[in-house]
């Protein structure tokens, strides 16, 4: 049995945990708080249930591929798709790849399903985006590089590391020091209103990494429990994806990280052991980084744009001979509704008998439409084949598959 270390650290070494109310920042950081519920709430209302539906679906594989792309893991959209329907490739480096992908996503649609409202902030929780998250890995991205002796390093899917570890410049606390640390950011997260309780999830996305509780895969879990606090906080689904942002803005993600290592920078640096300063600039950079992604979601999904998107595709694919005529009227429908009957699709139609049912499964098959069984509702998808035709920009790429870098 391997015993964890303990230097009996202070829990005041990652102080303060939330920028004070008394920091001249802390009204600016506010406003942008209170904006974030405000526009948030306003893409939500915008988009009918069934169509905010289909828009969730293609984030959580928008946001896998950017938390990829920040750890130095390219997957292909299209690969990650592949995985999600157990469609795993011959070659070994991409079919890990694709692993890691769908044990991203799984663990995202478990956060989705809990009541995050008083426990995203909490040690188990915590240690339950680890386990769900890891526990689909590959085995060779549970070899983490060489411990003591050079003896391999196997990690273990929500298991406290009992090793000290150091990340750059920073030294993590002891491996037993851990819990109280943890325990500690629990106690100071919980049960706030929603701007506190946004703000509250930016700081801890640094102060989670600063205590870096696992062996392995902390920028992950932080990332997925950022995220999860905003949603909860603003009280909508997955339409944006806060990774994208982190993506997007790398250099400037990572710049802030490694200022909120740095210690107090004087008297007017706040009180804790830490710069209150760097804190606050990092939760301004995250929150500014989230409303410039609803902004771009919010411009993406607006009616008349999807509308003629929606349209130029299905009408070049009528006249290529791969949907069937009217299949547009359909699927205008659908981009304005987000789900018909199938008698409304024989009511849009002028077909002859049986013809609104090939319509029908023609739109499935192309991947613009679900329907659970011939009977059920036609539903909007956005299926990542059509990612440049429906929804262009949604995926950080340039038109020759490159990673677009903004920062």
């Amino acid at each position: 049995m391997v015993v964890a270390d303990d230097d009996g650290e202070s829990i005041g070494l990652f102080e303060p945990l939330l920028v004070s109310e008394g920091a001249k920042s802390r009204s600016k950081l506010n406003e942008l708080a209170i904006s974030l519920v405000e526009k948030s709430s306003t893409l939500a209302a915008s988009l009918p249930a069934p169509i905010g539906a289909a828009l969730s679906d293609l984030v959580e594989v928008v946001d896998c591929y950017h938390s990829n792309l920040i750890e130095g893991h390219k997957t292909d959209p299209l690969d990650i798709d592949r995985a999600m329907r157990g469609d795993y490739s011959d070659d070994v480096q991409t079919r890990d790849l694709q692993l890691e992908a769908r044990a991203h996503i799984e663990a995202q649609q478990w956060i989705n399903g809990q009541k995050t409202d008083a426990t995203p902030f909490s040690f188990e929780f915590v240690r339950e985006i680890h386990r769900r998250f890891c526990r689909g890995l590959p085995p060779s991205f549970l070899l983490v590089g060489a411990g003591e002796h050079d003896r391999p390093r196997v990690l273990e899917p929500g298991a406290i590391r009992t090793e000290r570890v150091q990340v750059g410049r920073h030294v993590a606390v002891s491996p037993a020091a851990v819990p109280r640390f943890l325990a500690r950011m629990e106690q100071a997260y919980k049960s706030r209103g929603r701007t506190e309780k946004i703000l509250a999830a930016a700081c801890c996305h640094h102060r989670l990494l600063w205590v870096h509780p696992f062996l392995d895969g902390n920028g992950r879990v932080a990332r997925l429990l950022t995220s999860a606090a905003i949603r909860s906080a603003n009280g909508t689904n997955c339409l944006w994806s806060l990774s994208r942002g982190l993506a997007r803005r790398e250099k400037e993600y990572k710049a802030h990280l490694q200022a909120c290592d740095e210690p107090r920078r004087g008297s007017l640096d706040g009180r804790g052991t830490l710069s209150e300063g760097a804190l606050a600039a990092f939760v301004e950079y995250v929150l500014e980084t989230c409303l410039e992604e609803v902004a771009f979601m919010s411009d993406l999904m607006r009616p008349q744009k999807l509308r003629d998107r929606s349209m130029t595709w299905a009408l070049g694919e009528i006249r290529s001979g791969s949907l069937p005529p009217q299949a547009d009227v359909v699927l205008e429908a659908l981009v304005t509704r987000g789900e018909l009957a199938q008698a409304e699709v024989d009511a849009l139609t002028d077909t002859c008998n049986g013809s609104a049912e090939q319509l029908s499964t023609a739109l499935v098959q192309s991947g613009v439409a679900r329907a659970e069984t011939l009977d059920s509702h036609l539903r909007l998808s956005f299926p990542v084949r059509l990612k440049d035709r429906l929804l262009p920009g949604v995926f950080l790429m340039d038109q020759a598959g490159h990673t677009i870098r903004e920062s």
